[in-house]
């Protein structure tokens, strides 16, 4: 620790004798020793100071200027004075001792036998050793930090050692600002608390820093740093302490950031080998050859390709933004988190990924567009894997569902087990049946003989004359002779099952 007055007290070498403020000799630490013989040396002070003096200078006839005088060194910061008796004066003067009691300012007698280099020379001695013994802690903390990332579990092994040298805790988030791991383990849930923080931060260029509050009900002093050599953060690293960091604190931090770097550096290099390697085996899959992506993957994928499986395409809702490049992040970081083997292929401003049906990051990945005004998406039933190529396609006409009902995401069997009414909503489709349906409404306007509702009769009765004529409250020749005239209009033959099907589409589509 840095020296204090009592330390120097207890170097016998130098023969110092309290007078006044015994009890605050412990208060702070003495960062420098000055002398002057000014009567008011206070505009030469930093704060921090054992000021020494002979008085020479000093009115010691009056009372009141020695108490103005101790009462700049207090304002001033000096942690105590030093009185150097046997040159101007054979002893402290009484109202010196009153004043420096009075103002709770340590008052140390010196000898005329010790010189105040000598005093110098003991601070400066003390304060070096200190400092030596800081830098070597802080080397020795620093071989920690390093040790501990080389271990098996690297990352939580070196939070747990930070978290110890600091008497706090830490936490290390992912790119997307989800707590990736923290110490002590009951850490987690605050730094959970500070998504908010981490969102702001995450918006800020790298290198990047920010002390923030803690969650509301503690008294966490958190600070923040931002992760990675490029433009866009890798991860964050929070420490919190009661106290302000100091230097040595700050340097481990420092030392832990450029630690935790590098690894999150190396795992990219690694995860953009994965990348490709994972495009190339979803391309495998997608045009049927399941067993050649099986034998490519080797073990990497491995439980990939023996679980049933779901396929998820999305696409940004709109130009701006780079939706999809933070929904590739967050599927990273599920599948980091939950140990699960997923393929993620980026192409362009589209996503395509392929994860366990029964797994941790497709609820991740729906959780994360579910809602969003940022993405579209679609998502497949579960298949086996030689089912990817027609997943995939289901996954497809999911995504052109959700453009169409101005949706973020829906599932196959959404598609599937409802209505394809819905499907038909678009203005393509409301053209064709205008277009196709126009000559019918024209002859209604301008002639009798209703042959739109008489058409909508007949096709709902699947042709059967004397059910739809009672519907339409009129004799079955009649019906007869209105759906020839449909025929003659239209130039089709109601007995082609294609155009029966796309006249009643067209009647649906167009209500």
């Amino acid at each position: 620790m840095p020296p204090t007055l009592a330390s120097l007290l207890r170097n016998p070498a130098l023969k110092l004798a309290v007078l006044a403020g015994g009890d605050h000799l412990d208060e702070a630490a003495v960062r420098w020793v000055h002398t002057s013989e000014l009567d008011d040396p206070a505009p030469y002070l930093e704060g921090g100071e054992f000021l020494l003096t002979t008085g020479l200078k000093l009115d010691v006839g009056s009372p009141e200027a020695l108490a103005r005088y101790v009462e700049r060194l207090a304002g001033a910061g000096v942690v105590g004075l030093g009185f150097g008796v046997g040159l101007s004066h054979d002893t402290v003067p009484q109202a010196l001792v009153d004043a420096a009691a009075a103002h709770r300012l340590p008052l140390l007698e010196v000898p005329r036998k010790t010189p105040f280099i000598a005093i110098s020379k003991a601070v400066s001695a003390e304060i070096a050793a200190d400092r030596y013994k800081a830098v070597t802690a802080g080397f020795e903390a620093q071989r920690e930090l390093t040790r501990a990332a080389l271990a098996p579990d690297g990352t939580a092994a070196l939070l747990a050692r930070l978290a110890a040298h600091l008497d706090g805790w830490a936490a290390l988030y992912d790119a997307s600002g989800a707590v990736v791991a923290a110490a002590p383990e009951w850490a987690g849930r605050r730094a959970a608390r500070l998504a908010g923080e981490v969102e702001r931060l995450r918006g800020r260029p790298a290198p990047a820093s920010a002390a923030v509050a803690g969650p509301a009900g503690t008294e966490d002093r958190v600070e923040l740093q931002s992760l990675g050599t490029g433009r866009r953060p890798r991860g964050f690293l929070a420490v919190c302490t009661e106290e302000r960091l100091d230097t040595s604190a700050r340097y481990l931090v420092h030392a832990a950031v450029a630690l935790l770097t590098l690894s999150l550096e190396q795992s990219r290099a690694l995860q953009d080998t994965e990348q490709r390697l994972g495009a190339a085996l979803l391309r495998m899959m997608l045009v049927g050859e399941p067993e050649h992506a099986r034998t490519v993957a080797g073990r990497l994928y491995g439980g990939l390709f023996d679980a049933p499986v779901r396929v998820l395409v999305a696409e940004p809702a709109q130009v701006a933004g780079d939706a999809v490049g933070l929904l590739a992040e967050r599927v990273e970081a599920a599948g980091m988190r939950a140990a699960e083997p997923v393929l993620a292929v980026r192409d362009g401003d589209r996503l395509t990924v392929l994860a366990a049906a029964g797994g941790e990051v497709m609820p991740a990945c729906v959780a994360a567009i579910d809602g969003s005004d940022d993405l579209v998406a679609g998502l497949s039933a579960a298949v086996g894997c030689a089912g990817v190529p027609g997943a995939h396609e289901q996954a497809e006409r999911a995504l052109a569902v959700a453009r169409r009902r101005g949706r973020s995401l829906v599932e196959h069997d959404e598609v599937g087990s409802g209505s394809m009414l819905p499907l038909l909503g678009d203005d393509a489709v409301r053209a064709f049946s205008d277009g196709l349906l126009r000559p019918l409404r024209e002859h209604d306007a301008t002639a009798r003989g209703d042959l739109v509702a008489s058409l909508r009769a007949w096709l709902s009765r699947h042709g059967q004359w004397d059910a739809a004529a009672a519907d339409l409250g009129v004799h079955r020749h009649t019906l007869r002779y209105r759906m020839r005239r449909v025929e003659e209009i239209l130039g089709r033959s109601l007995d082609d099952p294609d155009v029966r099907m796309e006249l009643w589409l067209a009647l649906k589509s167009s209500g």
